[in-house]
C-alpha cells in the first residue's frame, strides 16, 4: 500500500501492513501486527480491571513502546487515553489523574500516582488469550486526553475526539507526502500531541515506522541517526540549537533524513538558515497548538519555503487573521489567529465555559497574533498570552506563581519570562513578601522544586520592595518583562 494511506486505527493497520515494521525502541521491535496483538493483550488486562466504553486509562511513562501499547489499549476498548509527564510530581499528577477520572494507570513501580489503581508496566501482557473484536470508536468518541495549561494556572484537559485524531494524522501524512519508505526518529515527549500525532500516527497510517528514543540526547543523536536512518525528524528549537553548536569536528551522515521539523516554540531565521546550511537539512517549520490537535500550518517539503514563516494552512483547515474591530485583517495585517477545521479539538474536559471562551463559532482563538501573506503563509507575529516557552516545554506563570503564592509570607508574585540563548526562555519569579517575612529566596526555590516540575521551576527568585503595577492597580508584566531582559523602563514606572 506505498502511497496510501490507512485508518488512524492501529487494528486497520495490521490488516493493511500486516508483517512490514512499525515500531521499535531499544528493546522491543514489531511489526503491525505484532503491535497490534500486543495492544490486545494489553487490553484483556485492561478489561480485566473493569475498563470500557467511555473511560479513561493514565499511562505515566517516559518514551518507550509500552506507552504506544497503552493508547492503543484504551481505543481498543473504547476507552481515551491520558499521557502523564513522568516528571510530574505527586501535586501535578494528582491534579490530572483526579481531572481525567483515570480508572488506572499504566506506570513504573513508584510512580507518584497516589490511590489510583496500577498496573505495572513490567506486568503488561505479551500474547492475548483471546480475539475479542475492538470497539470500533465514534468521531466523536474522546481518542486522548492531553493536559495543558490554563489561564488560570491549573491545567486543563484538552479532549481530541477520533475524529480529530485521524484528520490530524491524515493531514499530516499528507502534507509531508509520507509513504511507506518513510522511517521516523521519535525524540520528542510523547506526553506531548506533536509526538503523538507527528512523528507516531502519522507515518504509521502511511504504513511507515518509526524509532522511539528514551529522549533527546545529544551524545547518542547523530549515532541513532546514522544507525536507524529515519527519514525525518521532529524536534523543537533548543534541539536544534544544541546540534547547531555541536564542534566542527561532528560531521554526520545524515544522508537519510529527507526533511526534518520544527516546531513547538518560535524560532529564529538564523538557527534555521545555520542547521541548514551545516547539515543540509530541508528544514520545514510549522505552528499548532494542542487545541487544534497539533499543527495548522506548516511549511512544505516540496514547493516555497519561506523563512520566517510557519507556512500554510494545513490541508483541511483554515487559518485567519482577526483585527481588533473583529473583521478579518488584510494580507500582512495584524490580528489574532484562528483556525477552523476538523482538527479543532471537542473542547476542555469538565470546563463548558473556557471551552465557550477558546471555540467561537467553530473558530479556534489561539491567542496569537499574526499575519497571512498573499500567498496564504502564516507568521507569528507575537503571543497575547503570558505563556512562557522553555525549550519547547509552554509553561503559563500563574501555575508558578499559584505555586509560590501557597507560602504564607508572599504578598505578591508575578512570574515571566526571561530571554535565554538555547532554551529561548527561562521562568523568573519576583516576589514581595510581608513586613517581617523571614522567607528567603531559596525557600521559594525550594518549595517550588518540591511541588513542580524541573522545567516550570524559576531560575531565579527576586525578592522586591514592589512591583511595577499598570494605572488600574494591575501588576505590569510588560513592564516587567522589559526589566528583566534589561532594556530601558521609563522613570517612576
Amino acid at each position: 500500500m506505498t502511497g496510501e494511506l490507512s485508518s488512524h486505527l492501529p487494528w486497520q493497520w495490521a490488516q493493511d501492513f500486516g508483517d512490514a515494521p512499525a515500531v521499535s525502541d531499544d528493546e522491543t521491535q514489531l511489526t503491525f501486527t505484532e503491535l497490534d496483538r500486543r495492544s490486545a493483550a494489553v487490553a484483556e488486562q485492561l478489561a480485566d480491571r473493569g475498563v470500557g466504553p467511555g473511560d479513561v486509562v493514565a499511562v505515566m511513562l517516559a518514551n518507550r513502546v509500552e506507552l504506544v501499547l497503552t493508547l492503543f489499549a484504551a481505543w481498543r476498548l473504547g476507552a481515551a487515553a491520558t499521557p502523564i509527564n513522568p516528571a510530574f510530581t505527586a501535586v501535578e499528577a494528582g491534579h490530572q489523574l483526579s481531572d481525567s477520572g483515570a480508572k488506572i494507570v499504566i506506570a513504573d513501580a513508584g510512580a507518584p500516582v497516589g490511590a489510583v489503581p496500577v498496573l505495572p508496566v513490567d506486568a503488561l501482557a505479551i500474547e492475548p488469550t483471546s480475539s475479542v473484536a475492538p470497539v470500533v470508536p465514534a468521531d466523536v468518541d474522546i481518542a486522548l486526553l492531553i493536559y495543558t495549561s490554563g489561564s488560570t494556572g491549573r491545567p486543563k484537559g484538552v479532549m481530541i475526539n477520533h475524529a480529530n485524531t485521524d484528520a490530524m494524522s491524515a493531514s499530516m501524512a499528507e502534507h509531508l507526502s509520507l509513504t511507506a519508505a518513510d522511517r521516523c526518529l521519535l525524540i520528542l515527549p510523547m506526553f506531548h500531541v506533536n509526538a503523538i500525532m507527528v512523528s507516531l500516527m502519522a507515518p504509521l497510517r502511511a504504513g511507515g515506522s518509526l524509532y522511539i528514543a528514551p529522549g533527546f540526547s545529544a551524545a547518542r543523536f547523530f549515532d541513532d541517526v546514522e544507525t536507524f536512518r529515519p527519514t525525518y525528524f521532529s524536534a523543537v528549537p533548543t534541539i536544534y540549537a544544541v546540534l547547531a553548536a555541536m564542534p566542527d569536528d561532528v560531521v554526520p551522515d545524515v544522508s537519510s533524513l529527507r526533511f526534518v521539523v520544527c516546531g513547538a516554540a518560535p524560532v529564529t531565521r538564523e538557527l534555521l538558515d545555520a542547521c541548514e546550511k551545516r547539515f543540509g537539512f530541508v528544514m520545514v517549520e510549522g505552528y499548532g497548538l494542542t487545541e487544534g490537535t497539533c499543527a495548522s500550518a506548516c511549511n512544505p517539503v516540496d514547493g516555497v519555503r519561506k523563512l520566517g514563516t510557519v507556512g500554510p494552512a494545513l490541508p483541511g483547515q483554515r487559518i485567519r487573521i482577526v483585527a481588533e474591530d473583529g473583521t478579518d485583517a488584510g494580507p500582512g495585517e495584524r490580528g489574532e489567529v484562528q483556525i477552523s477545521g476538523p482538527t479543532v479539538m471537542a473542547g476542555y474536559l469538565n470546563n463548558p465555559e473556557a471551552t465557550a471562551e477558546t471555540v467561537v463559532d467553530g473558530w479556534l482563538r489561539t491567542g496569537d497574533v499574526g499575519t497571512i501573506d498573499e500567498d496564504g503563509y502564516l507568521a507569528i507575529v507575537d503571543r497575547i498570552k503570558d505563556m512562557i516557552i522553555r525549550g519547547g516545554e509552554n509553561i503559563y506563570p500563574k501555575e508558578i506563581e499559584a505555586t509560590i503564592g501557597e507560602l504564607s509570607d508572599v504578598l505578591e508574585v508575578a512570574v515571566v519570562g526571561r530571554p535565554h540563548e538555547v532554551l529561548g526562555e527561562v521562568p523568573v519569579a519576583h516576589v514581595v513578601m510581608y513586613p517581617g517575612a523571614t522567607t528567603t529566596a531559596e525557600d521559594v526555590l525550594a518549595h517550588c522544586r518540591d511541588r513542580l516540575t524541573r522545567v516550570k521551576v524559576p531560575v531565579d527568585v527576586v525578592v522586591t520592595e514592589a512591583l511595577p503595577k499598570n494605572p488600574v492597580g494591575k501588576i505590569d508584566k510588560p513592564t516587567l518583562r522589559r526589566m528583566v531582559a534589561g532594556e530601558p523602563v521609563a522613570a517612576g514606572t
